[in-house]
């Protein structure tokens, strides 16, 4: 077995490991009732931080929960819009936490927000180049390269949206622990999920960066 196939099996046992652990807790504290449903939490924590100029609006679907800096809008799937319990509140306070991010111009951010245009455009396109690079590579070398350098700008806003999550995930912690909606215990339970839900962009990112280093060993020895 080649070592790109041993790559790629240990990132993917390490995404369902991940992806399953979070479901769980997810699950597990979504029987952790408290007082506010997800859009009211969000709406407080937005209001306690200054921010007037955010809306929270409910969208479809199971994990859709974004911040949208374009339209600023904080965006909660059904149910954690609708429910009160710790795994909403973890959720919907994270969202909040972009909000705040963007509020006060927070770098990583801005730099991802920046990225958005060009890994849109790149991921519409990597895929079909690196391909015919790969089948075209002993002809016309350079669209493998062309391939990789637009792999690289995905591998880069995957590790740039790194520090944004986290410090997300930290924000919306320390204001649930100290806004008394919720319960020590529960404060803990909140940081244990969403730190499972930033391994899942630690997972994506190294997985990008190993596939990166893969295709750069392609075209390095195939032009040998």
């Amino acid at each position: 077995m080649s070592i790109g196939w041993i790559i790629f099996i240990a990132i993917a046992l390490a995404s369902w490991a991940v992806s399953a652990s979070l479901e769980r807790k997810f699950k597990k504290y979504s029987q952790e009732s408290i007082r506010l449903t997800g859009k009211e939490v969000a709406e407080k924590m937005l209001r306690e931080n200054g921010i007037t100029d955010v809306k929270v609006v409910s969208t479809t679907g199971h994990l859709t929960d974004h911040y949208n800096p374009a339209t600023k809008t904080v965006n909660l799937s059904e149910s954690v819009y609708s429910q009160a319990n710790i795994a909403a509140a973890a959720v919907a306070a994270h969202e909040c936490g972009h909000a705040v991010q963007h509020a006060h111009a927070y770098a990583p951010l801005s730099l991802r927000s920046a990225l958005v245009p060009v890994v849109s455009f790149a991921g519409q396109t990597m895929t079909w180049i690196l391909l015919a690079g790969m089948l075209l590579i002993n002809v016309f070398p350079y669209l493998m390269l062309a391939g990789i350098i637009l792999f690289g700008l995905t591998t880069l806003f995957a590790f740039v949206t790194l520090p944004v999550e986290v410090n997300a995930s930290q924000r919306a912690v320390e204001w649930l622990g100290d806004s008394g909606i919720v319960a020590r215990d529960q404060v803990e339970m909140a940081s244990s999920a969403l730190h499972s839900a930033a391994y899942t962009y630690v997972v994506a990112a190294l997985g990008s960066l190993a596939n990166l280093v893969y295709f750069i060993l392609i075209f390095m020895g195939r032009r040998d």
